[in-house]
């Protein structure tokens, strides 16, 4: 027989029947004995227990009993122990006995790492649950506890069944579950753990840090305690692990690979012992395909990241081509101004990362490329390239493996598959597609673009016009060239069989560089939905997440077209206006709520900007204003995403061929490409003349745009304009110009002045004002959705609150602000908001701080930024000297300040305070003019800022003695 009190109290014979118990007194009496089958319960206790109001004499007690023998019968004796009853049974035969040995051998498997047993023993476990534990039992105290027990229990149970899925990678499936769990017990820690870790699992680190802050607030409210050091030490450890990009994947293939599963094979073998390999053959005999078909074998290498290089026009985009593929931003939110050329982020992001680089059409940059390769190569050990391209890149090392044409049999197989794709029920005599095959060179693109004319023609046909068409003959050894002549004779061929209006649609639509959204297409080629579906048909245009794309020597013949017809001039000029309208619209939403949804519509479009940008600038006829225009408005998104140095060559020209005139109506616009000239790290020398020169006429020009009692456009060039010019002769004049504007109409704007103004207020040494500036920027960030200015905020409250010895809230708003900086993708920053960590723990936490600043310095690495690296050097040098270990706070200073950009607002604070340091280390060693040497140099870094030196070095976070320290020093050394 066999026994239940986790829920009502129920008894089954062996075979499966249940046995009827009576009424609520015999449930009562039976789930008493069986709490703990075999022990004794007083007589007394079963009438209290079972009447609480008394009733129930021993007379009765003694009745109940009789009738519960008789309804058991031989299944289980209920026997007369001294002054009370037992139940004698198998403990197993009862459900709660049965639960807790199968829940402790679930966890027992969990502790010894066995996942998979531990699932199903807890699964098990908990299915034997039918609802609350002892529910046919009257309300009572000792009730109570033994039902509490039980529960307790069954949540153990529980969070170690869930921490065996996470184990098991099913993190996906049990989030649900945690969020309802945590709703429903909001104060037990563990289930908080477990839904932190699986959120983070999912990519949620965010998510992750929320549900923590929550529960520790609760926990403060309710039980006026802190979070246990588990959790604390889980959400350390989620604050400290590397939020790395993700490289761009393959491109996902809509139709099946056919006839080269050897190649496969044989080049991902040649990947495991060569560095380089390069596909190289004819265009379209399918060397983009293979090369996606081998990244997704795997074996030598961690992860894959794919590169297009199709788009590109010149080989000065090709770094940054990169960057944007591994995920990286050429610079940060805060617009890094450092000396570090994106060919130094690629290689400090690629140093240490086993990964397999695909770098796809290499033909028209094949020396560009080379050069490339070959530094990353040298630099990075454990990268491998595979390069696609139509001839070898040139370099020590290369291999080079010759893609061929099909072979007969593949060839026929990919037109019988990729005909029936588009004609149901296709069926052709495999000779004469074996002659049209022939006639295509047995090119896979060519295949494909003759067999989706079988939806409109019969075979014979087909044939017929291939003969006609490419003269196919006897053409058996031709060159490259003569390839390429073959694949562009199909081209025209599948062209010629369009009619004028999508012959008129797919040569507009050669414009677009990067793909387009069907709006974009319709009003850019000024056609209509029917006729973009029938090119997509016809294999002329792709189609794939809401974008329509053109293969690239389609869109090559099509550009040719496109200036046979004329139309190029007037077409570019729609294209472009179209991207201006896109950004304007863009704009203020990336200062918004919604700027989470906007930063990838425009990101998008990326390629089409520059585009646009170029035609603008170097085009026949130079659109002044237009570029002006094109360029302000966009950019907010160029300073989101970090790519402003991939405009900065096309600003420098725009403002060459306008020289130091401000267009009339265009003098904020004008400002902003100052901004983008001379703030760009690519530019170098160029872009720092082109920021001398124009800067005077360019900040007049913004002061007037935005006078304080009306707006300009573009509110955040204020800012940067701001942060650019505080190393500069008129640093006030920035500043002032800027936290003016605390009474403008524009919200942003206003947000922005309160924030620069309570830098003011720090430097006047009244923290309560400063304090409340920042607080007045938080509010109008917050207020707009902004999460970039209010993560800026946050940081500077932080800051503020630290200053006064108020560790616990300069943290917990630091961590607030990491929360948002790492939704925005935002990688710099948040090693920024780290180094700004560790400076908060620096005193109470010596290795805690020690943490905060190497993850940052391997976040900083990993997004190639050499500003935030150095700011993270300086952090572990000053744990270092504190330690007394002198020669390692020397090597890091060092390091550091050889990193630091002396030009940038950012590097102000780090480079300060990496010269006192190494001022601390020389006066440790006795070497008193050096010591006097270092302080004297932070001392002039801080007079830059255009504030008395004093309120400089307070506001970089330095105590009132190490000030005197300093100034004395310089005092004495006049």
């Amino acid at each position: 027989m066999r026994f239940g009190i986790l829920g009502e109290t129920r008894a089954w014979h062996g075979d499966g029947g249940e046995v009827p118990l009576g009424g609520p007194a015999r449930r009562a009496l039976l789930a008493l004995l069986l709490v703990r089958p075999g022990e004794v319960v007083s007589s007394d206790r079963l009438a209290d227990e079972i009447d609480p109001a008394g009733a129930l004499s021993a007379h009765s007690l003694q009745s109940q009993v009789s009738r519960l023998r008789s309804a058991l019968g031989s299944g289980a004796a209920i026997e007369r122990a001294g002054a009370g009853y037992r139940i004698v049974v198998d403990p197993d035969d009862v459900d709660t006995c049965r639960f807790e040995r199968m829940a402790g051998e679930g966890r027992a498997a969990l502790t010894d790492g066995d996942a998979g047993r531990a699932v199903v023993l807890l699964r098990e476990a908990l299915e034997l649950w039918r609802g609350p534990a002892l529910a046919d039992l009257p309300e009572s105290e000792s009730a109570r506890a033994a039902a509490v027990r039980l529960e307790e229990r069954r949540l153990g149970a529980l969070e170690d069944r869930l921490e065996a899925g996470l184990r098991l990678g099913e993190h996906r499936t049990v989030v649900p579950e945690l969020r309802e769990l945590v709703g429903c017990h909001p104060l037990r820690e563990g289930l908080a753990g477990l839904l932190m870790r699986a959120l983070f699992a999912e990519g949620g680190q965010a998510e992750a840090l929320v549900v923590f802050e929550e529960t520790r607030r609760r926990l403060a409210d309710e039980l006026g305690a802190d979070p246990s050091a588990e959790l604390t030490a889980l959400h350390r450890e989620l604050l400290s692990v590397d939020p790395a990009p993700s490289p761009a994947a393959p491109p996902a293939q809509l139709t099946s690979f056919v006839g080269r599963a050897d190649e496969v094979t044989e080049v991902a073998e040649t990947l495991r012992v060569a560095r380089l390999v390069t596909l190289i053959g004819p265009g379209g005999v399918g060397k983009t395909r293979l090369s996606v078909e081998v990244a997704g074998v795997g074996g030598a290498v961690d992860q894959v990241c794919f590169v297009e290089l199709a788009p590109l026009r010149d080989g000065a985009g090709l770094p940054h081509a990169l960057l944007g593929a591994l995920g990286l931003r050429e610079n940060g939110l805060q617009m890094d101004g450092g000396a570090t050329t994106p060919v130094d982020r690629l290689i400090a992001a690629l140093s240490d990362q086993v990964l397999l680089l695909v770098l796809d059409n290499c033909e028209h940059l094949v020396d560009e490329v080379a050069r490339l390769a070959a530094r990353l190569l040298a630099t990075c050990p454990r990268l491998r390239v595979l390069a696609t391209s139509r001839e070898p890149l040139g370099i020590i090392g290369e291999h080079l493996f010759p893609v061929r044409p099909l072979d007969e049999e593949a060839a026929v197989r990919l037109f019988i598959e990729r005909a029936g794709a588009v004609r149901r029920g296709f069926s052709a005599d495999p000779g004469v597609v074996r002659r049209i095959c022939a006639a295509l060179d047995d090119l896979p693109l060519a295949i494909e673009l003759a067999a989706a004319r079988s939806r409109t023609l019969g075979i014979d046909d087909l044939a017929g016009r291939l003969d006609d068409l490419l003269a196919v003959g006897a053409r058996v050894n031709r060159t490259a060239e003569e390839r390429h002549r073959t694949l562009r004779s199909v081209v025209a061929w599948s062209w010629d069989l369009l009619s004028e209006p999508e012959q008129r649609a797919a040569r507009r639509f050669t414009v677009f560089a990067g793909g387009a959204t069907a709006q974009s297409a319709l009003g850019v080629c000024g056609t209509d939905g029917e006729t973009l579906e029938a090119l997509v048909d016809k294999s002329l245009l792709e189609v794939a997440g809401g974008r329509y794309r053109m293969l690239e020597t389609i869109r090559a013949y099509g550009a040719e077209r496109l200036d046979a017809a004329g139309e190029r001039e007037s077409v570019r000029r729609a294209h472009a206006r179209r991207l201006l309208e896109l950004v304007r619209t863009a704009d203020p939403h990336l200062r918004r709520a919604e700027q989470l949804e906007w930063l990838p519509v425009v990101a998008a479009e990326h390629g089409d900007l520059l585009a646009a940008l170029r035609w603008a600038v170097e085009g026949p006829a130079v659109e002044t204003a237009f570029a002006f225009e094109l360029l302000a408005a966009a950019f907010g998104y160029l300073w989101i995403r970090g790519a402003s140095a991939s405009v900065a060559p096309l600003a420098i020209a725009l403002l060459a061929s306008v020289g130091e005139a401000v267009p009339d109506g265009l003098g904020e616009e004008y400002a902003t490409c100052v901004l983008l000239a001379g703030a760009a790290t690519a530019t170098g020398d160029a872009g720092e003349r082109v920021w001398q020169r124009h800067r005077a006429t360019a900040g007049k020009a913004l002061a007037a745009a935005w006078p304080g009692d009306r707006s300009g456009r573009y509110p955040v060039v204020l800012l940067l304009w701001m942060m650019r010019n505080a190393g500069g002769p008129d640093p006030q004049g920035a500043f002032a110009l800027v936290s003016g504007q605390r009474d403008c109409p524009e919200p942003w704007a206003r947000a922005a002045a309160h924030y620069v103004s309570g830098f003011g207020h720090l430097g006047r040494r009244d923290p309560a004002a400063a304090e409340d500036a920042f607080g007045r920027a938080l509010e109008g960030f917050r207020a707009l959705g902004d999460r970039w200015g209010s993560a800026l905020a946050l940081d500077t409250l932080a800051g503020v609150a630290g200053a006064r010895g108020d560790r616990t809230r300069a943290l917990a708003l630091t961590d607030e602000a990491l929360v948002l900086t790492e939704r925005l993708g935002a990688l710099e920053d948040s090693a920024d908001l780290l180094v700004n960590r560790g400076d908060h723990l620096a005193g109470d936490d010596a290795a805690g701080a020690r943490t905060a600043y190497a993850n940052a310095a391997a976040l900083a690495r990993s997004a190639g930024s050499s500003t935030y690296l150095a700011a993270a050097l300086r952090g572990l040098g000053d744990i270092a000297l504190e330690e007394g270990d002198l020669a390692a706070a020397e090597r890091l200073y060092s390091e550091a300040l050889d990193r630091i950009d002396p030009h940038w607002i950012k590097s102000l604070g780090p480079r300060v305070r990496t010269l006192i340091g190494l001022g601390r280390i020389a006066a440790a060693r006795s070497h008193h003019a050096e010591a006097r040497r270092r302080y004297r140099q932070a001392a002039e870094v801080a007079d830059t800022a255009g504030a008395h030196a004093a309120e400089v070095l307070r506001m970089v976070g330095l105590s009132d003695k190490a000030v005197e320290t300093v100034l004395g020093a310089v005092a004495a050394d006049r």
